[in-house]
């Protein structure tokens, strides 16, 4: 352990102005030195910073330090002051105007070094590294490059198969089963109706779905689906034609994919929170051969063509002559003839900033696609996983498809109620939870009495992507639930990028997380290079579950076989990925590069605050100003000064929203996007 003093001096080739200017800035110091997680400004002084800082080697070591950033002599001093006494001292010196010195001296190294069994080797080891990631920094190095796997087949695929023996997909005490399994998955491919057909092999008297108000086993499903692609094969429906499916989370949903996959049909995944006149340029722009919706949301298709047949998947249909789901398996007879190549699946974008994009979802291939979600979140065979995140949605229907090769069976809510959701964890013992952020919030929501009336204690799992989880929320949800949560960053267009498990999180709340198993994740320049570690660009991605394009669209920038994800970050310097926003979010206000969201998370820091959403508008003056629109709690006192001063002292002027604006909710998409192009 170190408990004496510790020197480090290194010789950076960068100007001794660029690398003060980088010290001054407390954002740097978690991107280039490994184990800071966070670096929170907490004040401004005359002479320094007010500074909290998370530190540690893993979830279990984590600590919170408070300590002041002292600005000494103009290009010459700072110390670094943590409140238990450690400190750090750095002197920078001028050699020939083009090298700069830097000395390091750490007392009590142990305090603030993220292993606190360090030695002094360790210490030097970190503090030089850390350094020459800020000459790198400064002189534009491009090694803002992260791969798992992605580059190297050889390892790539022994790594799958180890995640899959691991696992139990492909083992088996029958081999029987097992060679009926694997015969399935040839028949019918890597898909849904795949997916169903292997696990009816292995396990056929498994449930494989719940909701709410049936059961359906894997050999139900496998048979059900059959007798459904049947009955629109003798209708007509076939290879080439495409079926719209407008549908809350239930079993007959499913059936519909699995069914229309099985005849080569391409089933369109509509979005029940669209505007009605949305759907009737959709069903043109796809040339629907017809659609299949839910009686609730029948008034949603009002404007489609009368010629559009339709057809009804629950319930009692409107009008009642309508056929059903039900009445299209009874009158399937099991026989059709297999396509070529499976239906696929259509999903469109969420259109938060803009009009949703219709984007074809590429069939899994093989075994990678399970491993590389296996190896960042640890999901088991044969349990049971609650799917509230809707299904036409990328993420739910990614955790479908995950479900089938783990034979999980899938417990699925039409509508997502925080409390119902706590309750239906507890009755059917879930130990997956895959939800998106607006619901990791309403979970926060409920009073402390009502999630301690609930017995949680098999969730092993709650997996959320589809919008940033804010740091209070993810504290807030490590602290009441334990380390059980993950937070996956993707899009419709790349799949998955990243995934942060509890260990990410607990040092750095607002990461993103690294790639899972086969993906590649740079950040790019405008000459599309790789930046430095630490620098922002933009964030792209390459696995093997791109998307097929766009069916109404130019598909996104590429370089290298990675796609542009649309987004801002950078990448620190454990290779761990921090998304600074969407790339049309950056304003630039009185000269200055200004981004929402690192506004966002500091108001969502505040206890007076629900929600907050922060966007840019033009501005006579500045070009372009923020504005925030605030959701207060019950109660609270907060009025627009308070929330300005407190992003002053906490981000400083350029940051401050000159707009404020108290909203009883935020606008919001069917999975719980904010819409910010309407607030803006």
């Amino acid at each position: 352990m170190v408990t004496d003093i510790v020197d480090a001096t290194v010789d950076l080739p960068v100007a001794r102005t660029a690398v003060w200017d980088l010290l001054r800035d407390p954002q740097i110091y978690p991107r280039i030195f490994p184990g800071i997680g966070t670096c929170e400004q907490l004040g401004a002084e005359p002479d320094g910073l007010h500074l909290r800082l998370r530190v540690g080697g893993d979830a279990a070591d984590v600590r919170v330090v408070e300590a002041r950033l002292t600005f000494g002599r103009e290009l010459e001093s700072l110390d670094l002051r943590s409140t238990d006494g450690a400190f750090a001292a750095v002197r920078l010196h001028d050699e020939s105007g083009r090298r700069t010195r830097v000395t390091v001296t750490v007392f009590a190294a142990h305090r603030v070094h993220p292993a606190a069994s360090a030695n002094k080797r360790m210490v030097t080891e970190w503090v030089t590294g850390g350094l020459h990631r800020l000459a790198d920094l400064i002189r534009g190095t491009p090694t803002s490059t992260v791969v798992n796997g992605e580059d190297t087949p050889l390892r790539h695929q022994a790594e799958v198969a180890r995640q899959m023996v691991a696992t139990g997909v492909v083992r088996t005490y029958r081999p029987d089963r097992g060679l009926r399994q694997l015969g399935r998955l040839a028949k019918w491919g890597f898909t849904l109706a795949g997916g169903y057909a292997a696990a009816a092999a292995h396990s056929p008297d498994r449930l494989a779905i719940i909701d709410d108000r049936a059961d359906r086993t894997f050999a139900e499903m496998h048979s059900r689906t059959h007798a459904l692609a049947a009955a629109l094969a003798d209708l007509g429906y076939g290879p080439g034609d495409t079926v719209g499916v407008l549908s809350r989370n239930h079993a007959e949903m499913v059936e519909i994919m699995v069914a229309a996959g099985k005849l080569g049909v391409d089933a369109v995944l509509l979005n029940t929170g669209m505007a009605a006149a949305r759907f009737e340029e959709i069903a043109g722009k796809h040339r629907m051969s017809a659609v299949f919706a839910d009686p609730g949301l029948e008034w949603l298709v009002r404007y489609l063509p009368p010629e559009i047949p339709r057809f009804c998947t629950v319930g009692v249909p409107v009008p009642p002559e309508r056929l059903t789901v039900e009445d299209l398996i009874a009158a399937g007879t099991g026989e059709f003839e297999r396509p070529e190549a499976p239906g696929r699946e259509i999903v469109l974008t969420s259109g938060t900033s803009g009009s949703p994009k219709s984007a074809r979802r590429p069939q899994p291939k093989g075994f990678s696609t399970v491993a590389a979600l296996l190896s960042r979140i640890p999901l088991r065979m044969n349990e049971t996983m609650l799917i509230p995140a809707p299904l036409f949605h990328t993420w739910g229907l990614a955790a479908l498809q995950i479900s089938t090769p783990l034979r999980a069976t899938v417990v699925l809510p039409d509508r997502f109620d925080a409390e119902d959701c706590l309750r239906l964890v507890e009755e059917h013992r879930v130990s997956s939870l895959i939800v998106v952020p607006v619901m990791v919030n309403r979970i926060l929501d409920l009073p402390s009495h009502v999630r301690d009336r609930y017995d949680l204690s098999g969730l092993r799992v709650v997996a959320s992507c589809g919008a940033p989880l804010s740091e209070a929320s993810v504290l807030r949800f490590l602290d009441c639930f334990g380390d059980i949560l993950y937070n996956v960053y993707g899009s419709t267009e790349v799949s998955w990028a990243t995934i942060a498990d509890p260990d990410d999180l607990r040092l750095s709340p607002a990461c993103a997380g690294r790639p899972p198993l086969g993906t590649r994740v740079a950040v790019l320049g405008t000459d599309r290079r790789p930046v430095p570690v630490g620098a922002t660009g933009n964030i792209f991605v390459g696995n093997h579950m791109l998307f097929d394009g766009y069916t109404d669209a130019d598909a996104p920038a590429a370089a290298d076989g990675m796609l542009d994800t649309g987004d801002v970050g950078y990448l620190d310097a454990g290779g761990r990925l921090f998304v600074a926003g969407r790339n049309d979010e950056m304003i630039i206000s009185g000269g200055e590069n200004v981004f929402p969201r690192p506004v966002e998370e500091a108001l969502a820091h505040l206890p007076q605050v629900s929600e907050v959403a922060v966007v840019g508008v033009p501005d006579h003056e500045y070009g372009e100003r923020l504005a925030a629109f605030v959701v207060a709690r019950a109660g609270a006192r907060l009025d627009a000064d308070m929330v300005r001063d407190y992003i002053r002292h906490r981000l400083g002027r350029f940051s401050v929203p000159r707009d404020i604006t108290f909203l009883d909710s935020l606008p919001r998409n069917a999975t719980g996007k904010i819409l910010k192009r309407t607030l803006a």
